[in-house]
This record gives structure tokens, sequence and C-alpha cells, in this order.
């Protein structure tokens, strides 16, 4: 799997260029604005944008779908709890089911808390957390849409999927780009108040 990081916007968002390395297929995960950038990425990489995906229907998460769908003719995916936020999606997302990408297989996990329609998105040892889970902290609760325990619920779904996952967030907010669950059931500053705390090194 290919996984390219791209810091994007005054909030700190990453945006995801995720490609498989055998057909080249690529989607792209919570697109910012700077189109140019992504693309200039995918290109970087001989990747062909054919999905787009977004964790969550946030302005700051959609703000590149329309132009990067223009420009590649990919799909913008969302779950249908969020449609609002994409009014350009071609699919809308009911149930947990799973994408394809090339020879790649993601998980979609329904995560609401942060937004109703929060999802992450899971494929050999990689999790896309979106706006439900940082390094170090989780989404906020008091936008609209937001429900602090539906969160705490959604969090501790996502470290059943095994410690050794690579958490890739939504935004640079903690101390690193990236950590691994066994690091956030051990750090996470909401641990132990949403249930997901193991004590150890």
């Amino acid at each position: 799997m290919i996984i390219r990081q791209l810091k994007i916007g005054f909030m700190e968002n990453f945006t995801y260029v995720v490609g498989c390395e055998k057909t080249k297929h690529a989607m792209v995960i919570d697109p910012g604005r700077d189109v140019d950038r992504i693309l200039a990425e995918a290109e970087k990489e001989g990747l062909n944008i054919t999905l787009i995906v977004n964790t969550h229907g946030h302005g700051d998460h959609t703000a590149g779908n329309a132009a990067l769908k223009k420009r590649t003719g990919a799909k913008v995916v969302i779950h249908a709890e969020d449609a609002k936020g994409a009014p350009e999606a071609d699919v809308l997302l009911n149930e947990e089911k799973t994408l394809k990408l090339g020879d790649l297989t993601f998980e979609v996990i329904h995560t609401p808390g942060h937004t109703p329609g929060g999802i992450c998105l899971h494929a050999e040892g990689n999790l896309f957390t979106g706006d439900t889970l940082f390094v170090g902290d989780s989404g906020r609760t008091d936008l609209a849409g937001g429900h602090r325990p539906t969160l705490g619920g959604s969090i501790r779904k996502l470290t059943a999927v095994g410690d050794d996952t690579v958490v890739w967030p939504g935004h640079d907010y903690g101390p690193t780009p990236t950590s691994t669950l066994h690091w956030e059931k051990r750090n996470n500053v909401n641990a132990v108040e949403y249930g997901f705390y193991e004590e150890g090194a």
C-alpha cells in the first residue's frame, strides 16, 4: 500500500493519497482545497485517482471534493448521515461495508460521535480515523451532531482492530503525525473516560 500524508489548510488538516502498488489505483481521503498539490503527489507516484472518500461532512475535509472530482472523474463517497456536507457525492454509505481499490480492500467502520456519519477506513494494518481519533486526543463533540458518549463507543470499537495498527488522523494535532492503537490505549487523554485505557509501557 502506498500512503502519502499531506498537510493542507490552516487547520492542520491531513489529506491522504492512498494507492494500490500493483494496479496504481488510488483514493484521496479528505481532500483539502489545494487540489494541485494532491494531483502532483499522485502523479509523482504514478497513481490514478479513482475514489474520493470523506471521513465526515465538515468543510475542511470536503473542500477539494468538487475540483478533484472534475479533474479526475473519481467517485465521491461519504456516509449518508453526513450527505449534506458533500452534495457532489456519488456513493452514500448506509451501512458498514468494504471499499475496493485495485487489489486493496478497505473495511468501512461507522464511527459516529464527532458527526453522525463519521467513518474510518481500515486496511493492511492502517487505520484512517478522520476526526474520530487524533494522536493523543479525539474529535470535538460540541458541534452540531456531536455526542461525546457515542464518540467514546466508536473509539472503543476501533481499538479492536489490533494494537499494531497505525493511526492516520485527520489533523496534525498531536506530538507526532501518526501513532498506533497500542500507543493510544496508554497515552490518549480520553482513554480512561472512553474506556479503552490499558496499563503498560
